[in-house]
């Protein structure tokens, strides 16, 4: 069966400050798809972000490229299996060179926190309660 992937395209300020911030948090460089201007970070079987020096980034936009610094450009969120595994994502970007994003959302059947990367995108980490989803 066919399943669907999405493949998330973000400008970085240092290729190789990105690639060792999203191997800490423990995902995968896919050397197939990565070079001296691009690496193809594995998030899961069908999330692929894509990590592009500035020069790279600037060849699929005519449109001004954000500082993700400054501006909010896209707010990427990303399912956990649980509140202790949201927690220990966060942890992992912290100590990897992120900072923690925002106030930590508790509404019982839906915990969620967040972090910006070196370069300021902001990733949303989220749990829900896998009986308030089904119900």
């Amino acid at each position: 069966m066919y399943q669907q992937m999405i493949f998330v395209n973000l400008c970085v300020s240092d290729l190789d400050t990105s690639k060792k911030f999203f191997t800490e948090l423990g995902y995968s460089i896919n050397e197939q798809f990565s070079d001296d201007s691009t690496a193809s970070v594995v998030i899961s079987e069908t999330i692929v972000v894509m990590v592009h020096t500035e020069e790279k980034y600037a060849q699929f936009t005519k449109k001004e490229i954000a500082d993700a610094k400054k501006t909010s450009e896209v707010l990427i969120a990303l399912s956990s299996e649980s509140r202790e595994k949201v927690d220990e994502l966060v942890e992992k970007a912290v100590a990897a060179g992120g900072s923690v994003s925002g106030e930590t959302q508790d509404h019982g059947v839906m915990y969620g926190r967040a972090f910006d990367d070196p370069d300021g995108h902001t990733f949303e980490v989220v749990w829900m309660d896998p009986s308030a989803v089904e119900g």
